[in-house]
């Protein structure tokens, strides 16, 4: 299984980055989606997870109305469109593979499969 994370940069306050994650080698449409993040010297965080059929988004608080979780089932592929960018946002964003509820996935516990991480900087 592989999930390649893109689409990570810098970015200035207030700007907008879309991040992308293809997955390979599961039936991606089995399948939650997740992201996560994790910023220098910080543990790593749940940012947004999205069902398998499209029906259940959630996000963190703090990144609920900047950001928005989107998949396509037939590129295999999840996105995670960032708005409004802050600083604070600065991490290195992973995406995730899990069959459980997007609910279960918050936890960041006993997910199946982790993808390599792509940076996200924004600057000041």
């Amino acid at each position: 299984v592989q999930l390649q994370a893109s689409g990570g940069g810098l970015v200035q306050t207030g700007g907008s980055r879309r991040l992308s994650c293809a997955a390979s080698g599961l039936t991606f449409k089995y399948y939650t989606m997740g992201w996560f993040r994790q910023a220098p010297g910080k543990e790593r965080e749940f940012v947004a997870a999205i069902s398998s059929n499209n029906g259940q988004k959630d996000y963190d608080d703090s990144v609920k109305g900047r950001f928005t979780i989107s998949r396509d089932n037939v590129a295999n592929t999840v996105f995670l469109q960032m708005n409004k960018l802050k600083p604070e946002d600065t991490a290195v964003y992973f995406c995730a593979a899990d069959t459980g509820t997007t609910r279960e996935v918050q936890s960041g516990r006993g997910i199946d499969w982790w993808g390599e991480g792509t940076q996200v900087t924004v600057s000041s």
